[in-house]
């Protein structure tokens, strides 16, 4: 601009050399005084980071003895290798808590496999999609699923229990919570089993409303069956403790009336007479034989407790039923006899175990109807542990027959009940009396081949 404005004044001057030598001095120091104007704004402009690295190394938290020793150059050096070694501390500081926290973190998903790997009921999750995402072996082991559980759909991962997959589905899409659900299912061996079941939505991803779905399975199998025995046992004693002393009254009358039946034979009849004679005979004795049978049930004599092996006991009683299953065309069949095991000798009274073994293997023949074309009765001897890690011993017979009416599974150990067209229905009462007795128990199922299945078990001795 001062170089123009001389231009401009050098050419509207007069042309005398005189009027232009004041002229082009004056231009001339103008423009030097312009340029050192100028040069001092482009300094400026140019030391302007500089002069704000100065004022923010005066406010760093260093060392005082570095603004008084030394110039402002090194001083902003020694600042800026000062923040340096800061921010790498900082940095190694850093790392150190990210290394600690992701330490944390694994240390914590460990401990949540570890958690959820030692429940002793199945834990499953599934994600939003209805994917399993978390399956522990408990939980293998109560769907029986051997393949690849995780990934897999709620339909084919809970296909043996179709109403829990109703309920994952149903948790999925409203959020409903079920909670202590008893779900029927059936073993791969045929046998029924209960399933307690709690299924609760989870958040998987609360920012962005994904739900999922947890289930808790626990097999309450047993305790199932020890509630019923429980109420079972309850039940039949309050019946013996009310019946014995009818029984006993029902005894003598019918001892009366075998006299006065036998006095009448003594006495000279035709033979129309004769023959009702005979025939009161006989019904009053097997009257007083069921009276015997209720009242060795509602007045049981104690026990005389031995080592009994299971298993020369079931050979035995094979033995003994052998001509009876011959007479009937029923092949016994009779597997998982160990004879040098220890686990197969309980404590017991040999006699009424026997009896008892004796009255299920007959039962389980008499089953059978006379057109079924197998013809077969398995007994299973099974060695066990149960919860409390003790060892029992198991005794399985099942039958080839047509198996026993829902209805009446809950029936057939209850006095007088039969489904037989000759019988007292006294016998599998008085089997689960003694079995209950010896501290074991003894229940009845139907397989899924067909057929009654009757277990026995009982606490191996541990003598």
């Amino acid at each position: 601009m001062a170089t123009l404005f001389a231009v401009l004044l050098y050419a509207l001057t007069p042309a005398t050399p005189a009027a232009r030598g004041p002229l082009l001095l004056t231009a001339f120091v103008t423009i030097l005084i312009g340029s050192l104007v100028c040069v001092l704004i482009l300094l400026r402009w140019l030391l302007r980071p500089y002069r704000q690295l100065v004022g923010e190394a005066e406010r760093a938290p260093i060392e005082s003895k570095f603004r008084q020793s030394k110039d402002e150059g090194e001083f902003v050096l020694e600042t800026f290798q000062s923040v340096v070694a800061q921010l790498q501390a900082q940095r190694k500081e850093l790392q150190q808590l990210t290394a600690q926290a992701s330490e944390r973190a694994d240390s914590a998903v460990k401990l949540s496999e570890r958690i959820v790997a030692s429940m002793p009921s199945g834990l499953i999750a599934f994600d939003g999609v209805g994917r399993s995402i978390v399956i522990n072996a408990p939980g293998r082991a109560l769907l029986e699923f051997d393949g690849k559980a995780l990934g897999q759909p709620v339909a084919s991962l809970l296909g043996k229990i179709p109403l829990l997959a109703e309920m994952v589905e149903e948790c999925l899409r409203t959020g409903k919570v079920y909670r202590r659900e008893v779900l029927q299912t059936v073993t791969s061996n045929g046998l029924p089993r209960q399933i307690g079941g709690t299924i609760a939505p989870i958040d998987l991803a609360p920012d962005r409303g994904t739900r999922g779905a947890l289930c808790l399975l626990t097999d309450i199998t047993e305790v199932t069956q020890l509630r019923e025995q429980v109420a079972l046992k309850r039940n039949l004693e309050s019946l013996g403790e009310m019946s014995a002393g009818l029984a006993h009254e029902f005894k003598n009358a019918i001892a009366t009336l075998h006299g006065y039946v036998q006095l009448l034979q003594n006495l000279e009849l035709d033979e129309r007479g004769g023959m009702v004679a005979a025939s009161l005979l006989n019904e009053v004795r097997n009257l007083s034989e069921m009276v015997t049978s209720f009242l060795n049930f509602a007045r049981p004599q104690p026990l005389q407790l031995d080592d009994v092996s299971v298993v020369g006991l079931l050979e035995e009683c094979a033995g003994e039923l052998d001509s009876i299953f011959n007479d009937q065309r029923v092949e016994l069949i009779v597997t998982g006899l160990q004879n040098e095991s220890d686990k197969t000798i309980v404590r017991a009274d040999e006699r009424m175990l026997r009896q008892t073994l004796l009255n299920l293997l007959r039962n389980a023949a008499e089953a059978i109807p006379e057109s079924g074309l197998q013809r077969k009765v398995l007994v299973r001897c099974l060695n066990e542990v149960n919860n409390d890690n003790e060892e029992w011993v198991a005794i399985e017979i099942q039958d080839s027959g047509d198996g026993i009416p829902a209805p009446d599974l809950h029936r057939i150990f209850i006095p007088f009940f039969t489904t037989k067209e000759k019988g007292h229905g006294i016998g599998l009462a008085l089997a689960h009396r003694v079995v209950t007795e010896h501290g074991g128990t003894l229940t009845a199922a139907n397989a899924t081949a067909g057929g009654a299945v009757f277990k026995l078990s009982l606490p191996v001795s541990k003598s």
